[in-house]
């Protein structure tokens, strides 16, 4: 019998490889002689380019960038062979690099993103993904593009510095500079979000206030991000607010797809391809996947629902083992996970799970692998 282990990190407990590692040394306590594989799985958010690395025994390249407020930052992005490269652009342009006294969407920029970028152009890649979550930007991605060559310019000709407050002003965009690598690179965007560009449900009310805007700032980059898709509307024929994800990390989206002709996905799909998952599938007889917590919110572009269905998909069955079970987890067997256990065994209080993550998760396992073991004797019989 052959397993495969692919589980998302259990935030702040367990990492990918500590599930794998835990899940075989219960299935060898169980089975006995099993054949077990594993691969480390994330959804297009924090940590994808890490566990994309490993999977694919990649490189990590770290160079030197600006960071959401101009600073110097020390950022990093990932080499899977001589043509591809998975940037995540909160390595640059994540909200966690500004201090929190110092959020205001008005000041920061996706510079450093573009920079991640050009590098990456620089050292030969031709097929670069780029997870866009976690920003601390709302600069309709002017930031990004503009360190790859675009130009955007206010009535009176000059340059705008691309940042949150630059959308109010911005009056012609000038793309005859841009990197000409870019015309034969293939760009993904991972992104599971389907915000417009502007309106109630678009980058600047949407995800704004987490940011550091208060009302009033929203306001004024609502206004200057109508501006910068009206502007981008009678240059280009291109409605923004027509394309899904637009809006996403700050309408870091638009300027991904409008100026540099990216090609947005789901991030678990896109994450899934650059590990070859559907190769990994083949002779497999169980996966086991899991999550920290599993719930109605695991059927939309999360781990589980993702290694699910590719697992449906090829006739291999999987199973859940997570953290906790919330509203609804059970819907996630409408993509392909056949049931669901959790590691917490009995009430208790959640600093208490969380100090225990290792001992739990290994205890449920191996319960986990009685059960299925039990049904194999069990359709013996029948």
């Amino acid at each position: 019998m052959k397993l495969l282990f692919a589980s998302d990190s259990f935030k702040g407990t367990l990492t990918s490889r500590q599930t794998a590692e835990l899940l075989e040394k219960a299935a060898r306590e169980v089975f006995g002689d099993v054949t077990c594989a594993s691969v480390p799985v994330a959804d297009g958010g924090e940590g994808t380019t890490d566990a994309v690395i490993e999977a694919e025994n990649g490189e990590r390249i770290e160079t030197e960038v600006h960071g959401p407020l101009m600073e110097r930052v020390r950022a990093f992005y990932g080499k899977l062979d001589e043509r591809r490269a998975v940037i995540e652009m909160a390595a640059a342009s994540g909200l966690p690099l500004v201090p929190i006294a110092e959020r205001n969407p008005l000041n920061t920029t996706s510079y450093g993103t573009g920079e991640l970028i050009r590098h990456a152009l620089n050292q030969g890649f031709s097929d670069i993904s780029i997870a866009i979550g976690g920003s601390a930007t709302n600069d309709g991605g002017m930031g990004c593009v503009r360190a790859l060559g675009v130009r955007f310019l206010d009535e009176n000709g000059e340059e705008l510095d691309g940042t949150g407050a630059s959308l109010e002003k911005v009056h012609t965009i000038d793309v005859s500079h841009l990197d000409p690598r870019i015309a034969k690179t293939r760009i993904t965007v991972m992104c599971d979000v389907t915000n417009p560009l502007c309106g109630p449900n678009g980058a600047t009310y949407t995800f704004g206030a987490q940011k550091g805007a208060t009302p009033e700032i929203q306001a004024r980059l609502e206004a200057g991000m109508k501006n910068y898709r009206d502007v981008i509307r009678k240059q280009f024929d291109i409605d923004p607010d027509a394309i899904k994800g637009a809006g996403a990390a700050g309408g870091l989206g638009t300027a991904l797809m409008v100026f540099l002709g990216g090609e947005m996905k789901s991030g678990i799909d896109t994450v899934l391809d650059l590990i070859e998952f559907d190769k990994r599938l083949e002779g497999v007889d169980l996966v086991v996947t899991g999550e920290g917590r599993t719930d109605w919110q695991s059927c939309f572009g999360k781990v589980m629902q993702g290694v699910g269905e590719r697992a449906k998909a090829k006739g291999v069955t999987a199973v859940g083992l997570s953290g906790s079970l919330g509203k609804d987890a059970m819907q996630i067997a409408e993509h392909g996970i056949a049931s669901l256990m959790t590691s917490v065994d009995s009430p208790m209080p959640l600093e208490e799970a969380l100090g225990r993550a290792e001992e739990l998760y290994f205890l449920a396992a191996i319960r986990m692998f009685r059960f299925l073991k039990a049904g194999m004797e069990l359709a013996k019989k029948l």
